[in-house]
């Protein structure tokens, strides 16, 4: 018999794409209603948009493909086809496109595997694309009206119209995830961010915005405003659980309500090569997968398993790990399925969404943006993911490949 050697050999993905990320950006993140009070959601989403193009002032604007910028609630200053209105306010030439995302959470997220397909498939060549979310002035749920057959004939329970409910269903399905497991969790993410920020790794993608308020009149947001370093145990253990008496979900280990914008910069290796951009990460493919909406936190896990096998890898290939901190619970969940400890340091190395907010549609990019950054430390790591959930019962994923890769 033959010697076979290619249990030896490394891995490489099955699925081989020409789709790059160059860049991405964000504001610094405010408390719902709080930092950005006096601020327009597209007023925010146009600040992000500059401050990305600043970053490579020799690119022609007239390159741009198209924009797609997604919110998760698009009425008033986040609605008018945001897109395109964001574009046409940032000033990128009216030639330029530009449409509007909505897969909640995932909006961001969407607007980038939207974007990667085109390119992908040769219909563009350089796009941006990038999600705001305005917490402060579009409150979740706010202008919803559910169709009342969900309830009345029972296509879904009531928690899954109530994302700290879905959470508490997360719990009693995996009873090991306990509130202990998930505050400690919690206050790793705190403690990472607080580490992150010494170390001045989250604020050079951080674009200033000018910001005013009716007490203090104008400022200038520069970072974060939800962390919270002095987080302890016996603190997250005391808070109220607001979604079920005796629960297991409070405000300490789950994201905030929260404003705030990003944006990425996305190409054909071919463009960014003839333009002499840089390639923060390779593209390998990605998936959206769905679950029962009670319990929508669950989403990462067929998302990723889907994603995985589009391209030929296993979860052992995976060097790198975003994954949105909507709720503890939900990261947790992600990481026994796969075998994954509590606090393996592959994991969110930065911290995430429980420490520096989570603006729903935007949250998607600020993943992407905080694996490249771990790209760039990590040349050892040849793969990542990121992942998030998505309300209403789904899971997004994408994998990346690390353009620094050394082989070793």
């Amino acid at each position: 018999m033959a010697n076979d050697n290619s249990q030896s050999k490394p891995k490489v993905a099955k699925t081989v794409t020409n789709v790059v990320l160059v860049d991405a950006v964000r504001t610094p993140f405010g408390k719902a209603g709080s930092l950005y009070s006096g601020t327009r959601a597209d007023d925010i989403m146009v600040r992000c948009l500059r401050g990305l193009l600043e970053r490579h002032p020799k690119l022609d604007k007239k390159e741009i493909d198209d924009v797609a910028i997604a919110a998760a609630t698009q009425t008033g200053d986040q609605g008018m086809n945001i897109g395109r209105s964001v574009a046409i306010l940032a000033g990128i030439p009216n030639t330029v496109p530009g449409y509007s995302i909505d897969r909640w959470c995932a909006g961001a997220m969407t607007a980038v595997t939207t974007i990667a397909g085109a390119i992908n498939m040769g219909a563009y060549d350089l796009a941006i694309a990038g999600g705001v979310e305005h917490m402060g002035n579009h409150p979740m749920g706010d202008g919803i009206d559910p169709n009342p057959r969900y309830l009345a004939e029972r296509i879904v329970d009531t928690d899954a119209l109530q994302m700290g409910a879905t959470a508490e269903r997360l719990h009693d399905k995996f009873p090991q995830l306990t509130k202990e497991r998930s505050d400690k969790y919690a206050l790793a993410s705190q403690q990472k961010t607080a580490k992150a920020y010494e170390q001045k790794k989250i604020q050079p993608n951080l674009i200033p915005v000018a910001v005013r308020s009716a007490e203090s009149g104008w400022g200038v947001a520069t970072v974060d405003e939800p962390p919270r370093p002095q987080t302890t145990l016996e603190a997250l253990a005391a808070l109220k659980t607001p979604f079920r008496p005796s629960g297991r979900v409070t405000a300490g280990n789950a994201a905030g309500l929260n404003d705030g914008a990003t944006c990425a910069l996305l190409a054909s290796e071919q463009k960014a090569k003839e333009l002499n951009l840089p390639v923060k990460m390779r593209m390998v493919t990605f998936a959206f997968a769905g679950v029962e909406p009670e319990i929508m936190g669950y989403g990462p896990v067929p998302a990723t398993v889907k994603a995985l096998a589009k391209a030929g890898l296993d979860i052992s290939d995976i060097g790198l790990f975003e994954i949105n901190e909507a709720f503890s619970v939900q990261v947790l969940s992600f990481l026994d399925y796969f075998k994954i400890a509590d606090d393996d340091p592959r994991v969110n190395i930065y911290g995430g969404a429980i420490a520096v907010g989570h603006p729903l549609a935007s949250s998607g990019v600020r993943l992407m943006l905080n694996l490249a950054t771990a790209f760039a430390e990590h040349p050892e790591v040849r793969y990542g993911i990121t992942t998030m959930c998505i309300g209403l019962g789904m899971g997004g994923t994408v994998i990346w490949e690390n353009p620094n890769y050394n082989g070793k």
